[in-house]
């Protein structure tokens, strides 16, 4: 556990995505960090505990004596790219203000995250901030270690969502030039690797360190190598130009870029970055993992940090009920429902731990009896197998077409879907106490494989609505006070909840 006499880190952009995933790297070390976010109301709830939260913003000078007070060491992993035309005017400020107060405070070093390029060929605005921005920082008289990076392979960051999306939901795509520009993409847990290890670095000269991954790759060859992970097949057709606007517009359009970020990502991508200085690979002794690696690897990942979400904080502003087609999580279609019913938590609980085989699933069984066997038709297991105790569930277990995948006593159940699918689906249900009472959560979530994916999700989500709100108010029903909670099929018929469950 970290101690008072530990030097005090400074994290800005936690929030952010590397800022984010870097935060949790540096509590697992042991270290003592304070995060700096302009709202910190909104960052506190999605800390570690012992971890501080203070108010600051780089373009508010007054705010950040404060927030730099004892501190020993300092990332500055801030950009304002989101913010149009005046984004460069914008980084330099902030820059400069963040290095002149942490000249005044005493901090011993800061460490940057900039961006791979050769400004002797000339850079694009975004590239030539990024360098700029460390170079402002050096200039503080703060000793300053500064790693440069290129396309940084995650699920979750900008250019691997951005890879995603084009791969997914493009069959036949029309590349631009830009498409086949080299870079040297790096893995998100090789960079968070680095940037852990600038704390010990020696900081004489202020280093700037080149890191990337152990290939020299284009876009079109990462969309080539996650289209093979995922099994799609897709065929890009080159043409010689696009300019920087038509390609923003075009991402705007199939990615979760908006057309802003996408120009100035675009301008970007036309120029070079690969690693020239191998520096860093002597200094650090860390080899990075190539692309192929890299893809897998957040692929991976994806599936673990997707099924640690607390669903309770990513969709608790979307209301009782989702939007029309559900909520969007990256690829990832989630369907969220749920409702309170006047019980314990363990009473909560039976009637979905007894879900499936002879029980079945509480409403419109002819429906699910339907979808089986069309299932069986296509060649998978269908309704078939039922499951092992009519009772009691453990991980592994088979379930009708499901597999249970994890499964907590009174709490929790979440199944994988192993019928034919055009892409993955799990079921999960979560029970919390709340109020004398329990809050049953329903979660439906798919992660299409490709434009067929997204299109059977779409046309059938009408049926799924009626089903899995069916589903839940007769799960609620048989959780009531009073019900044997063990319905058999003749007495399931998807009635409202008793009174006390809100809708």
């Amino acid at each position: 556990m970290p101690t008072d006499d530990k030097r005090l880190i400074l994290l800005t952009g936690a929030s952010g995505y590397v800022g984010g995933r870097l935060l949790r790297v540096l509590v697992e070390r042991g270290e003592r960090v304070r995060c700096m976010a302009r709202y910190p109301e909104n960052l506190r709830s999605r800390v570690p505990d012992g971890v501080e939260v203070v108010a600051g913003d780089v373009m508010d000078r007054g705010s950040l004596d404060g927030a730099l007070a004892g501190v020993g060491a300092a990332y500055y992993m801030v950009h304002a790219m989101a913010s149009g035309a005046a984004f460069e005017d914008m980084e330099r400020e902030g820059a400069a203000n963040f290095g002149d107060a942490a000249r005044r405070a005493g901090v011993g070093r800061l460490i940057y995250l900039g961006g791979l390029g050769d400004s002797d060929k000339g850079l694009s605005p975004h590239l030539r901030s990024r360098q700029r921005v460390g170079a402002i920082l050096r200039a503080s008289g703060v000793p300053t270690v500064e790693f440069r990076a290129s396309i940084v392979i995650g699920s979750g960051s900008l250019s691997f969502e951005m890879v995603r999306a084009l791969t997914e939901r493009l069959p036949v795509m029309v590349t631009p030039r830009w498409v086949a520009v080299k870079a040297q993409p790096i893995a998100i847990g090789d960079l968070l690797g680095y940037l852990a290890a600038g704390l010990d670095a020696s900081a004489d000269g202020n280093p700037v360190f080149e890191i990337g991954g152990s290939d020299q790759v284009s876009y079109g060859e990462i969309m080539r190598e996650y289209a093979r992970q995922r099994g799609l097949r897709r065929v890009m057709i080159p043409v010689p130009v696009l300019s920087p606007r038509l390609s923003s517009l075009w991402l705007g359009l199939v990615t979760p870029l908006y057309a802003r970020v996408g120009r100035i990502l675009v301008e970007s991508l036309r120029h070079e970055t690969l690693v020239r200085d191998e520096a860093a690979s002597r200094v650090f002794g860390i080899r990075p993992r190539g692309a192929r690696e890299a893809i897998a690897d957040a692929l991976a990942n994806e599936d673990r940090e997707f099924a640690e979400t607390r669903w309770s904080d990513a969709v608790s502003s979307s209301g009782p009920r989702p939007a029309w087609g559900g909520v969007r999580f990256g690829n990832r279609l989630v369907d969220v429902r749920e409702r309170r019913v006047d019980v314990p938590p363990e009473s909560a609980f039976a009637p979905i731990r007894r879900i499936g085989g002879d029980t079945g699933w509480y409403f419109a069984d002819w429906l699910w009896r339907v979808r089986g066997f069309i299932d069986l038709l296509a060649g998978g297991v269908g309704i078939r197998r039922g499951r092992r105790d009519p009772e009691q569930l453990r991980v592994g277990d088979a379930l009708d077409w499901w597999r249970v995948e994890a499964y907590e006593p009174d709490r929790r159940l979440r199944l994988f879907a192993e019928m034919r699918l055009p892409g993955r689906g799990w079921l999960e249900f979560e029970v919390r106490g709340a109020g004398g009472g329990s809050i049953i959560r329903q979660v439906a979530t798919f992660d299409p494989v490709g434009l067929g994916g997204l299109l059977y999700w779409y046309l059938i989500y009408p049926v799924h609505g009626l089903v899995f709100g069916g589903m839940l108010r007769a799960i609620c029903r048989a959780a009531a006070p009073g019900s044997r909670n063990n319905w058999r099929p003749h007495d399931r018929r998807g009635r409202a909840c008793p009174p006390g469950a809100n809708s």
